[in-house]
């Protein structure tokens, strides 16, 4: 092995650039699939990644409880 290649194994033998490469062709990390399922189905503690505005469902849930009101 040359200097280039040991520095690319870790001392156990572990190629670290093929494991940066499985990584990234992985899939969805930890915070993006945190995100989207906020979006899809809510969740506790998830509404810093809703994109729903609280102000305009609680308007439609005041017309839907009380239609004869204005608004």
């Amino acid at each position: 092995m040359d200097n280039n290649d040991q520095n690319s194994y870790t001392i156990a033998g572990t190629n670290i650039e093929e494991v940066k490469q499985k990584n990234a062709a992985s899939g969805l990390s930890y915070n993006e699939a945190k995100a989207l399922l906020a979006k899809t189905t809510g969740g506790h503690g998830t509404a810093i990644y809703s994109d729903t505005d609280p102000e305009v469902v609680r308007r439609q849930l005041q017309k839907t409880t009380n239609p004869n009101e204005g608004g």
